[in-house]
């Protein structure tokens, strides 16, 4: 094998094209909400990691569990990267009527890109947060939020920081 590309391989790198069956797919005895997705810094050093928080509300008559996903899009980079990158899930159980705050943390590392070595690139990225893959279509409803961020300084390899 000698083209080691990952472009029409893969669903990531199809473009367009959504997969029949994309992370997370699946029914729910329930329906949620999200809201209030906070990105902290919204411009940070090439290096920094990044703190996200949302809130989930269980908007349905029956407690339940969400899969919240997390997904990340390079608006530019200089190498084919994949239309948006899966950087973190947690399964969460919300009673009926109630809401949770959720916190992550998107670490410098998921940002990386390989061009010859793991660098990380100043940029702009968006982060999606939701209960399916941005763009999905699912016959069970579930909003996805998004938001952007900066990154700042020169590109640099990720084994410098």
């Amino acid at each position: 094998m000698e083209n080691y590309t990952m472009e029409g391989r893969t669903y990531r790198y199809y473009g367009q094209e959504a997969p029949l069956y994309p992370f997370g797919y699946g029914l729910s005895y329930t329906t949620f909400r999200y809201r209030d997705l906070v990105l902290s810094p919204s411009v940070l050093p090439v290096c920094a990691n990044l703190s996200v928080s949302v809130v989930l509300e269980n908007t349905g008559l029956r407690d339940s569990e969400e899969v919240v996903q997390l997904y990340l899009r390079w608006e530019q980079s200089s190498v084919p990267v994949p239309r948006w990158q899966l950087v973190a899930f947690r399964r969460v159980a919300v009673l009926a009527g109630r809401e949770v705050k959720l916190l992550f943390q998107v670490l410098a590392e998921q940002r990386a890109v390989w061009a010859q070595d793991w660098r990380l690139e100043p940029g702009t990225f968006t982060l999606f947060a939701g209960g399916q893959q941005p763009g999905q279509k699912t016959r069970a409803p579930s909003e996805v939020l998004s938001a952007r961020f900066s990154v700042t300084g020169t590109a640099r390899p990720l084994h410098s920081c």
